[in-house]
């Protein structure tokens, strides 16, 4: 049998978490830490490809993510200046939508109790701020508000990825090993655990994170531990655009629509085009089921168009699409926790966590290395899904 190859830390997954928290870990200097990636990052076959992510501060999803969000804000700006590379574009982002959205409303009592910049439109007054949008009542009207965030923008991801990977290649105390698809997760009687690749390699540590997206409830069941994640099928694209959606004139958003949906975009950064996305809806998949390219499920290109025809009239021909996948829980929350002793997992980012990442990997590095939950993290907790017996209810 081939040999276990030992560390003080192990982490599965060399995704955006991974790679963050090794990244800390790296920089704190606390022994030897092994990664594992089933591929080769950066790379299509998790959450962090598509070049660019959203990051806001006054948080729709909930006032709980705000601290970790300014924190996250901090991470990404003290990466740029240690690397040198341009990371972070302050383009501003405007949360759009209906004034009875929950999203926005939430949006609204993030800003107030963070004391958080945060600008009040109307619809016609957002058409005439940002002349991209269609006005009138056939797209913005009275009935809609914006809520523009200043102090938010555009995360480059793969630039983070990359620089991510620089950096560890320079360190001498994180070992990276790419093509290492973890198919068991044994935990050992005396501690520990050992991680048992396709190929025979095996890795163990006395303590792990495992923060493998679609992989991780397949890897913990075996142990007794059933998380509730679901695997989505989504997609995203990119179009030709007038001017009007250049970086320098057009923010980053979120929009909501009664009838369409819940959408997400960037502006033209680069000459790369206009990207736009649906955040809800999806198709369900199960853990490595092959992902249909874009174009080849029958919602892919008309549930984009139907948003471009209704509200931005300067966007043109699609250029290309492109398919990810979500992996969600019941809530849409984050699942963060230690289900078994040395045993940290991290998932159920549900489209929304890479921003987070710079924050997590301080978080999670603290804890797998010295076994404390950062108090941000306790409402991420497995326990939140815990059905009460009869007896109890």
């Amino acid at each position: 049998m081939t040999q276990v190859t030992q560390s003080d830390l192990l982490i599965i997954g060399g995704g955006s978490m991974g790679l963050a928290a090794a990244d800390h870990l790296a920089a704190r200097g606390v022994g030897s830490v092994q990664v594992l990636d089933a591929h080769d990052p950066p790379h299509d076959q998790g959450a962090h490809h598509g070049e660019t992510r959203l990051i806001r501060l006054a948080y729709g999803e909930g006032s709980g993510y705000v601290a970790l969000a300014q924190r996250a804000w901090a991470g990404w700006q003290r990466l740029e200046r240690e690397s040198g590379e341009a990371l972070l574009l302050p383009t501003g982002v405007l949360n759009l939508g209906p004034a009875s959205a929950p999203f926005l409303r939430q949006v609204a009592a993030s800003a107030r109790d963070y004391a958080l910049p945060l600008e009040q439109l109307d619809g016609p007054g957002v058409a005439r701020r940002w002349p991209g949008w269609r006005g009138g009542a056939a797209a913005l009207s009275e009935a809609h508000v914006g809520a523009f965030e200043s102090r938010a923008g555009v995360l480059r991801v793969a630039r983070i990825i990359a620089c991510w990977r620089q950096r560890l290649a320079r360190s001498t105390g994180v070992t990276l090993a790419t093509g290492a698809r973890v198919v068991a997760l044994e935990a050992l009687p005396a501690g520990g655990y050992v991680a048992h690749c396709a190929d025979g390699r095996r890795f163990g540590a006395r303590r792990v994170l495992a923060a493998c997206g679609q992989h991780l409830a397949g890897l913990l069941q075996p142990l007794g531990v059933t998380l509730p994640l679901t695997r989505v099928r989504k997609t995203f694209a990119w179009y030709d655009a007038d001017a009007r959606y250049h970086r320098e004139r057009f923010p980053g958003f979120s929009l909501t629509d009664d009838e369409l949906g819940i959408y997400y975009g960037f502006p033209d950064i680069d000459n790369a085009g206009f990207k736009i996305g649906r955040h809800d809806a999806g198709q369900p998949l199960a853990a490595g089921e092959r992902l249909l390219p874009f174009g080849e499920h029958p919602a892919d290109i008309s549930e984009l168009a139907q948003v471009i025809a209704r509200y931005l009239p300067g966007v043109g021909a699609l250029r290309h699409g492109a398919v990810c996948q979500y992996i969600r829980t019941p809530d849409e929350h984050f699942l963060i926790d230690e289900p078994l002793p040395g045993l940290v997992i991290a998932g159920g980012f549900s489209g929304h966590g890479f921003k987070f990442a710079s924050v997590m990997g301080e978080v999670l590095g603290e804890w797998l290395a010295c076994g404390k939950r950062a108090p941000e993290l306790a409402a991420f907790g497995l326990a939140r899904f815990s059905i009460p017996s009869e007896e109890n209810a």
